[in-house]
């Protein structure tokens, strides 16, 4: 029986590389081994994932001697950056093109790369309709990894760029209804009558599984994902069906979520404008049949929502 090929997947503690890293392990007669890379092997995400099975190590992309190693022997990986940690776009490229150089070096034969669209593209640098962030973004996280696939391209890394897009599970702690003075549970992105295109972190990690799976089919191309584009107002009469207290959309202005204050809330409210005024661009290059050749398990938003009801407020 030939030998499992490594893939190493970097955020496997968290949410994307986290997904892919289970999907992979869940696979007992599968052609891939897990090297999952964290920063704290001693934590208790990492503990369970060597539990499971994976050969747990230690790197960090600030220090770019640590890749190296990491990557050594892998056939492939899995390469995603956290924006929100630090909140800058300069950063998140210099990890990315850290990542890229290590990988190039050591030859892995195919990365999958955790990306998105450069929001420029739609809504041009001087377009007054939204504000200008980190000097040259209208959505850093987004353009950032956009500029930062060229990176790949240059260092000879043979990749596929995987554009994810919402996670549903946001509705469970980043982004979660708020309640209102009427006992309302309210959604309020400024996102007009616009669909949202959402999917579950779950279902980024089978996806990613399976661009691996299908070998050098997809090396140099964009695979761009959801699991439904859905209306918010939609999305709120789901949960207010299946959690069975009361949701609904009240939609603020893109400059009222922007003036909210929180750290992020210019970045967060850039960013659902984009969805609103970029959707039919943004939902057009995510075609469902096609994500779901690729992955059959993939789930609408109301197949996760009968999963995770439970989770959510009920006042």
């Amino acid at each position: 029986m030939a030998a499992k090929r490594i893939v190493t997947v970097f955020g496997a503690t968290g949410r994307q590389g986290g997904s892919l890293a289970r999907a992979i392990l869940g696979k007992g007669e599968g052609d891939f081994t897990v090297r999952a890379v964290t920063r704290h092997p001693e934590s208790e995400p990492a503990v369970e994932l060597e539990r499971l099975g994976a050969d747990v190590v230690r790197a960090d992309m600030d220090d770019e001697e640590s890749l190296g190693p990491v990557f050594e022997g892998a056939y492939g990986a899995f390469l995603v950056t956290n924006f929100w940690e630090g909140m800058n776009a300069e950063h998140e490229k210099a990890q990315a093109e850290a990542l890229a150089r290590a990988a190039g070096h050591a030859g892995v034969q195919h990365a999958v790369w955790s990306t998105l669209e450069d929001t420029r593209d739609c809504i041009p640098r001087d377009d007054t309709r939204m504000p200008t962030l980190q000097d040259s973004y209208k959505v850093p996280h987004f353009d950032a990894k956009a500029e930062a696939d060229r990176y790949f391209t240059e260092a000879g890394v043979p990749t596929t760029y995987l554009r994810t897009t919402f996670y549903w599970e946001n509705l469970l702690d980043t982004f979660p209804p708020q309640p209102a003075d009427d006992g309302v549970l309210v959604l309020n992105f400024p996102m007009a009558d616009s669909r949202l295109s959402g999917i579950s972190f779950v279902d980024i990690g089978r996806t990613a599984l399976a661009v691996l799976e299908r070998g050098t089919d997809l090396i140099g191309a964009t695979v761009s994902i959801a699991g439904e584009h859905l209306r918010v107002a939609d999305m709120a009469a789901a949960l207010t069906e299946q959690v069975g207290v009361p949701f609904a959309y009240r939609p603020l202005t893109p400059d009222a979520y922007r003036a909210q204050g929180y750290p992020g809330a210019d970045e967060t409210g850039n960013m659902f404008q984009f969805y609103r005024d970029c959707e039919e661009h943004f939902t057009a290059a995510r075609d469902l049949a096609a994500v779901r050749a690729l992955n059959p398990e993939l789930q609408d938003f109301r197949t996760w929502l009968s999963a995770h009801r439970t989770k959510f407020p009920r006042s």
